[in-house]
């Protein structure tokens, strides 16, 4: 049988010794136990307001504009509401006229939120009409909105609306390819009025 000196136990206990150390050290890197600095799942917020961190599948973008405090680009988790996306824009400003946004439509990945704002001028409910030459957030856009585009009537713009809900959002004008009553030729008109 082997005898080991006193020696080769030493060394062999330290190398036992120093694996256990690296061991437990990689276990307690995987559960999170790095700094913060580069960690898994950590987030840091860019000058743009876009949170960027390694949970990248779990996250949608979106780009949330018009009458928020802080507009910019945003990473939420899968699953949030346009109501999260606004609160993170630091919500509505004092001329945001939020009753005019479905605050409780899903996020999709892509996505672009228009909070509309109220003109001087105006009654206190009334929006800032978009211009007709300008694309139509898919986002956010409205029945009457939608209705603004030549082969769209109101049935169409509540199909459309109702399908992007069903879907939590929509995230290229593609999708609308599925809502019925909606043909090749009314795709072309919706491309050229409509983004993500």
């Amino acid at each position: 049988m082997f005898e080991l000196s006193r020696t080769q136990l030493a060394v062999y206990g330290a190398v036992a010794v120093a694996l256990l150390l690296v061991g437990a050290r990689a276990i307690a890197g995987e559960r999170g136990g790095g700094s913060s600095s580069g960690a898994a799942g950590s987030f840091r917020s860019e000058p743009g307001g876009l949170e960027v961190g390694d949970q990248a599948g779990r996250d949608v973008v979106v780009h949330v504009a018009g009458a928020v405090r802080r507009p910019g680009v945003y990473r939420l988790p899968a699953g949030s509401r346009v109501t999260d996306a606004v609160q993170r824009a630091g919500g509505g400003n004092r001329r945001a006229l939020l009753d005019q946004v479905n605050l409780a439509a899903r996020i999709a990945d892509g996505q672009q939120v228009v909070v509309p704002e109220r003109v001087p001028g105006t009654p206190s409910g009334a929006a800032a009409v978009p211009s007709s030459d300008g694309p139509i957030s898919l986002g956010s856009a409205t029945v009457e909105q939608l209705d603004t585009i030549e082969g769209i009537g109101p049935v169409t713009a509540a199909d459309i609306l109702e399908f992007r809900d069903q879907h939590g959002g929509l995230s290229s004008i593609e999708q609308l390819d599925d809502v019925s009553g909606i043909g090749p030729a009314t795709m072309e008109a919706l491309r050229s009025r409509l983004q993500p």
